[in-house]
């Protein structure tokens, strides 16, 4: 059985801690983390990718779906990590990039995207058509049905492409999809909110018997047998400077009215920057996947720029890779990213470009400039070595696995570090008497 049907089954069987944590990212340092960290467990790792990332024109990191799977199963190859341990999902797959088309180009460029998808080995499928495109009526909100009914039609494509697959290898595992969205457009919300509203539980239940309606409609009886998610609004978020906590009071009514539909469980995005009890509370309370995205990148931008901060000690000015300033230039440059994001003076963007929980600094850690800084900083500072103490200063977690010999005092080790520090909250979510990996300098 996979990985995330076998996830399902222990919930069915009774055990409330059985959840997936759902890493959405294309940058490969923070997938080498999430690797090392499963590696150390002999765990599936679940690894996404969101349509406006990947796409048949290659989104914004220029990936088909078929380069993006070669591109996490290279990384995987280079540390030992087993393919098979691998679950590739793709989230948002619906018309997403295509808002502005009309609905007729829009789903078929959709269908084409969820085929390449599913043809491309993706097992975790997010059908996501909650949003309008050109010719849907802009003075009211999309219906029900018409949302289901594009669903519906996507779904057909995804089985489509696994029969193809399924002649080529009987084994091919089937994929699972998730339905529903309730959440901003991908990366959290662009606006400080005041408060987040929790899903109703009548508009889960509505989704649910739409999707039944549409998907009996197309002659797709056994479509439930494969769903095994919904994507719901649990009452997290996080903008700039904010984040909205989990409460499971207020969350209380959704998730009982969720526990009658014993074969799905509820999907939370924007799960970033939530607490471990947090995290552990919404998988306890039937929230099994958690997404995470930017909070990976941003703790990985820590470390970075905690590196850089011993560089400017340890280094001279003219050898100095001077990481910090390199990404401030390129997103100056390059403002697409962030200009309709970030608002307020000058001073409080440079701020945000650097500092946001958005962390659309994101956006730039591919490019060549920013790689090749990157780079520069990791091998000053491994030419140089670290001084104990100015690492327990700037990296104290870190510091402390270093200290005790857990750790390799390598640049790139301990930028990555502070990705698998992240993971090991979602660990504690998800595993049964995880102990969390907060350490002490003592």
């Amino acid at each position: 059985m996979d990985a995330m049907r076998a996830m399902l089954e222990k919930r069915k069987s009774g055990m409330k801690f059985a959840g997936v944590p759902s890493f959405c990212t294309a940058n490969d340092l923070v997938i080498e983390a999430c690797l090392k960290q499963a590696m150390r467990f002999g765990d599936d790792v679940l690894v996404e990718a969101t349509a406006n990332q990947v796409n048949q024109f290659g989104g914004y990191t220029g990936m088909k779906p078929a380069d993006y799977r070669d591109f996490v199963y290279e990384i995987a190859d280079g540390i030992g990590f087993p393919r098979e341990k691998i679950i590739l999902g793709g989230d948002h797959l619906g018309p997403l990039t295509w808002q502005n088309e009309p609905e007729k180009e829009a789903m078929e460029k959709s269908i084409e995207l969820v085929k390449l998808f599913v043809l491309a080995g993706f097992k975790k499928i997010h059908l996501d058509t909650s949003m309008r495109v050109a010719d849907d009526p802009k003075d009211r909100p999309l219906s029900d049905e018409t949302i289901a009914g594009r669903g519906a039609v996507l779904y057909e494509a995804c089985e489509e492409a696994y029969q193809e697959l399924l002649k080529k290898n009987p084994a091919e595992v089937r994929p699972v999809y998730i339905i529903g969205s309730e959440v901003p457009i991908p990366g959290g919300a662009q606006e400080a909110e005041e408060s987040v509203s929790v899903t109703e539980p009548e508009d889960v239940e509505k989704t649910i018997a739409v999707y039944r309606r549409e998907f009996e409609k197309r002659g797709l009886k056994d479509a439930f047998e494969n769903i095994i998610g919904i994507v719901v609004q649990p009452g997290v978020e996080f903008g700039d400077e904010d984040i909205f906590h989990y409460n499971r009071v207020n969350a209380a009514k959704l998730t009982e009215s969720v526990k009658k539909y014993n074969n799905i469980v509820m999907e939370g995005h924007s799960t970033d920057y939530q607490s471990p009890e947090e995290l552990k509370e919404m998988v306890e309370d039937g929230i099994a996947i958690l997404k995470v995205g930017p909070a990976l990148t941003f703790s990985l931008r820590e470390g970075l720029f905690a590196l850089s901060f011993m560089e400017k000690q340890l280094v001279p000015e003219e050898k100095r890779a001077n990481f910090i300033e390199v990404m401030e230039e390129v997103m100056m440059k390059n403002p697409s990213n962030w200009k309709k994001h970030y608002h307020g003076t000058e001073g409080e963007l440079a701020i945000k470009r650097k500092y946001s929980f958005s962390d659309r600094c994101r956006y730039y850690f591919a490019l060549p400039q920013m790689k090749e800084a990157m780079e520069k900083l990791f091998r000053n500072l491994d030419e140089t070595e670290i001084p104990l103490g100015m690492l327990r200063q700037y990296m104290p977690v870190q510091y402390v696995k270093v200290r005790d010999g857990l750790l390799p005092r390598t640049a790139r080790e301990l930028a990555e570090d502070c990705v698998v520090h992240l993971i090991e909250d979602y660990n504690y979510a998800t595993k049964l008497n995880y102990m969390t990996g907060d350490v002490f300098c003592r």
